[in-house]
Order: structure tokens, then sequence, then C-alpha cells
């Protein structure tokens, strides 16, 4: 049992499941571009890493709300999490590669979320990757050997056999899957003609290599091997899909010609099961690259086609389709071919477009009153705050709408950090915008760091004036237990008075004046000049602030107090010393 929940203790790790869901998103960000410049199937577009990357950023997005919602990993429960995982995945994929890749987390998260206490955590995670594979092939319309599946299926076979093992470990499943992966991969040149040709691997299968890297790292912290993804030009073997050298592999080969379908649709479809059994072969026999993944009652349908009304109209009959996405894929890849052009030119002149200029400072606030602090100080405020944390496209929206070609990010949490330098990743790629992302951990570190900012001063001296100044901020807050729990302090019960010291409870009371007290002591015992309060919504009259100022006026008289109404939701106060 966990001490003092009164729960059962998960054999699955909600602390470790996040620390996966980071260390595969910002693999995924470095990986890229190179996963987009090995998209040649099932059509060249150049952007299967992007929608993979953007996938796994929006279930890890979806992830992270769950948990501070339900008020900090500690408290939150696994198989609920789990679920927001998957749904968010579901729900952000993009492209082809994106909608297999939801489903497979969402068969992931299934099964994990369903372990429980006693069961071999090895056998688990080999049972996920065996049901991740089943459900990847399960989705597509025409499941074609050489790609993301074959890589999955390998993947699943190797955790099979080393979990027979009983001494088994997870560290030594996902090993011996990551590594069965890359091999994999490396084949897949072979399989599929297409990618002979081209001489590269198969984009979505080094993509999920990617994340089954991660997977590994996040659990035994090595560095995973380098793997080759251009393999040079090769001719296939006869028995290899499209070796009669045509470059079809079904239908028209996936290539960009006057033969292959030229749009991808997608769409959000609210319907049964049955409507959607119904809906896939009247897609399949509209054209190819056909995936639908979900369950009743909200599905995500991809397929390529000629005929988009009726790729729509046969939506419109199976259900309620929504925020429905039409590309032309001759005109995605013209577009790509004018980004590197501008890419190129920018680089030749080594300047940003005119239409951008100058530097500004992107901040997520978590309240009102702190929105309009920083917004006061000249900074673009995305809101956030529990049950409502900014997402990566808010923060990207936010860099790229405010026109300027240098952006400094105040992420203002530890949840945050993750989704701004997300956003910071696709705003350098896509935009050529030069961005920073300074990690600051709390609102009060957001404060001192835009306190210090200098647009006159050189972009790299102006961050590293901001990020000494937020590094040296301590923070801290006081909030109340939601549920009984353990903390890093000790058992609480709902409704006792909770202190937090950069990041985790340090104090367990039942006062929430004795408690934020006790925290501004233990932060200003390392010494300081300036205390700041932010008082929350649940402190409206200041009382819990005043009571802070008084203590401070007479056991330190010769620090500087300064205080502030933020309206945070959760957090009565917030505090900071410089």
């Amino acid at each position: 049992m966990e001490p003092g929940s009164g729960r059962p203790r998960a054999s699955v790790s909600l602390a470790a499941v996040l620390r996966f869901t980071d260390v595969a998103v910002d693999a995924l960000a470095r990986a890229r571009a190179e996963v987009d410049g090995l998209n040649v199937y099932p059509v060249p577009d150049g952007d299967t890493g992007t929608n993979m990357y953007l996938t796994l950023v929006a279930a890890r997005d979806a992830l992270g709300a769950a948990i501070d919602e339900a008020g900090g990993v500690e408290v939150c429960e696994v198989g609920p999490a789990l679920s927001a995982l998957g749904r968010g995945g579901l729900l952000g994929a993009r492209g082809n590669s994106g909608v297999i890749l939801s489903e497979m987390l969402r068969a992931v998260a299934r099964r994990l979320g369903r372990a429980t206490p006693g069961e071999r955590s090895a056998l688990v995670m080999a049972e996920a990757l065996e049901r991740c594979s089943e459900a990847a092939y399960a989705a597509v319309g025409e499941p074609v050997e050489g790609t993301m599946l074959t890589v999955a299926r390998a993947a699943a076979d190797a955790a099979h056999e080393c979990v027979d093992a009983d001494s088994a470990r997870t560290r030594d499943v996902l090993a011996a899957a990551a590594e069965a992966a890359r091999a994999a991969l490396a084949r897949t040149p072979d399989q599929l003609a297409v990618l002979g040709e081209a001489g590269v691997v198969d984009a979505g299968g080094r993509g999920l290599t990617v994340i089954l890297d991660a997977a590994e790292a996040a659990v035994t912290g090595r560095v995973p091997p380098t793997v080759p993804s251009r393999v040079g030009r090769r001719t296939p073997p006869a028995s290899a899909p499209g070796a009669s050298g045509t470059p079809a592999v079904g239908r028209a080969g996936h290539r960009l010609s006057a033969e292959g379908p030229s749009y991808e649709v997608m769409y959000l479809l609210e319907g049964t099961d049955e409507a959607v059994a119904d809906l896939r072969p009247r897609l399949a026999a509209l054209g190819d690259s056909l995936v639908v993944v979900g369950e009743e009652p909200l599905f995500n349908v991809h397929v390529h086609v000629d005929d988009v009304g009726a790729a729509i109209e046969a939506g419109i009959e199976a259900g309620r389709p929504h925020r429905i996405a039409v590309t032309h894929f001759a005109d995605q890849v013209a577009d790509q071919a004018d980004q590197a052009d501008q890419a190129a030119e920018r680089a030749a002149q080594d300047s940003q477009p005119a239409t951008r200029a100058g530097r500004c400072v992107v901040v997520v606030s978590a309240g009102p009153g702190l929105a309009a602090l920083f917004g006061e100080a000249g900074a673009t405020v995305v809101e956030s705050g529990p049950g409502l944390r900014a997402s990566t496209g808010e923060v990207l929206a936010a860099i790229t709408a405010c026109g300027a070609r240098e952006v400094v990010v105040l992420p203002n949490d530890a949840d945050s950090v993750r989704v701004a330098q997300a956003a910071a990743s696709s705003a350098s790629a896509d935009h050529g915008i030069r961005v920073e992302v300074i990690p600051t951990q709390a609102q009060v570190q957001g404060l001192a760091a835009l306190a210090v900012h200098d647009p006159a001063r050189p972009f790299e001296a102006d961050v590293r004036e901001m990020t000494a100044t937020a590094r040296h901020a301590r923070h801290g807050a006081v909030t109340v237990a939601a549920r009984t729990a353990m903390t890093m302090a000790g058992p609480c019960t709902e409704g006792d008075a909770l202190g937090v010291v950069a990041g985790d409870f340090a104090v367990v009371g039942d006062d929430l004046g004795d408690v934020a007290v006790d925290v501004l002591q233990r932060l200003i015992a390392g010494g300081g000049e300036l205390v700041t309060v932010v008082s929350g919504a649940d402190d409206a009259d200041g009382a819990l602030a005043a009571r802070l100022v008084a203590w401070a006026g007479e056991h330190h008289p010769f620090v500087d107090v300064v205080t502030y109404d933020g309206g945070q939701q959760r957090y009565p106060l917030l505090l900071g010393v410089e």
C-alpha cells in the first residue's frame, strides 16, 4: 500500500511514464529534421518526423494536464493519467505516421493502465509492446512491410522473447526491443522498393526507433547507438514489393504522380464501432494509406484520395466528422521547397526576414493578476493554471504572433518547461525565429527574470542575465492538500496545509499562515535582499500576505518585501527570495 493513501501501489510508475515522454519528445525534436528528410513513403511530403513529433507532444501535454488537474504526480491515479495520454495522442495525431503512432501510444497506455499490483513489470511492458504492434497493424487498411509496422513487430517479438527469462527486468525488455527495432529498420530498404531506390530507411520506422531508444534511455540512462539512415541506393530483391522496376507499392506506389492520390484527408469522427466498420471499405475504395484509429465514440480518420468530397461525405454518413483537414500534396511539397529556398536565402544573407524585428519575451502566467504584471512589463502572455495548462500550440502561437525575430520564453513552472522547449523547436525550425527558453520553475522566477530583461543588450547577454537572475531566485508556495497522500514531507490528509520549497513538498501543517512562515524561513535562511509575495485567489483579502509582511518586518527588518495580487488558483501564496 502507498503510505497514507489507502490505495494499492500500481506496478507502473507514473513518474517513469512522465520521464519517458519528456525524453522521447526531446529525442524526436532533435531527430525531426532527419526523419523528415527520409520521407519517401507513402508520399514524399517531408513531414513524417514533424507529424510524429507533434503527435507525441500532444500526448505528453495531455498527460501533464491530467497530472496537474489531479494535484501532482504524487496523488494522480495512473489509469486516468495514461488514458489522458492516449486520448491526447488521438486528438493531436498528424499525418499517416502520426495517426499510427497515436494508436500505438493508446495500446501501450491501455496495457500499462491495467497493470495490477504484483504483476511483473517486465511482463507488463512486453505485453504492452505486443499490443502496440497488433494495434498498429489493425489500424492500417493495407499493411505494408518495410514500414514502421515492421519495426514495431520486431520490437514486440524481441520483448516477448526477452521476458521469457524469469530474471528479465523492464530495462532488459526495453533494451531488447530497441535493439531489434534498429535491426529491423536497417532491413527496410530491402523490403520496400521505393526505400531501396532512394537509399534510405523508412521514415516512420526511424521515428519509432527514436522513441524506443528514448524509452531505453529513460530507464537505463544509456545513450543509444547511432543509426545509419541513409544507406545508398540499392536494387531490391525480386521478391520485394515493386521490384519489377515500377515505383508502386499498393496503389500507384504512393508517389506524387498523375496516377497517385492528390490529397490527404483527415478528420475526427464521432460515431459508433459499427458505422466505422462500414466506413473503412468505403474509404479504402476511394484511395490508399487508410488509417482509422480510436474507439466508440471518437475516431481519427486518415486517407489519401483524389475525391475529397466523397471522403468527407462518407464520414458524414458514418457519424459527425469535425476538425477536417485537407492537404494537397503538390502544394505541400511546393511550400516545403519554397521554405527551403527561403531558409537558404536567409542563411546566405545571415539575416532574419524583414517582417520580423526586435525581441520579445513570452511568459506563461498562472493567474490574471500575474498576467497583468507580465503584460505591463511588455511581455506576451500565455495564460495557464491548474487544469488549463498552456499547450505547445498556444506557446508556439504566442512566439510566432509577437512578430519578433528574437524571443525569450519564460515557462514559469516545471511542467511547462518541456512545452516551451517543444514550441521553441518548432518556431526555430518552421519559422526561422531565434528562440531561447529560460527554464524558470516558478512564477516568481519569471518576475525576477523579466525585471532584468534589456532588449538593448545583445541577445546572448540578455539571456545570460535573465537566466542567472532566475536561477538565484529561490521559490516556494503554500497550498491545501486535495486528498490523502504521501509527500516528501510525510503523510498528509485532505485539507492539510502544505508548504512547497523549490518544487517539493517540504512542510505539512494545520494552519496556512504557520506553514507560509515556515516556508519563508527556509527560503530566507540562505540570505536575501528582496522577498516577493504573490497572493492567490484564496487570499483575495491579502490576510496571509499581510501576515508574512509583518513577520518579515519583525525578524528581517533590512529585507525589502513586495506584494502582488496574482489571482492564481490552488496556491494562496507564491513566494520568492532574491
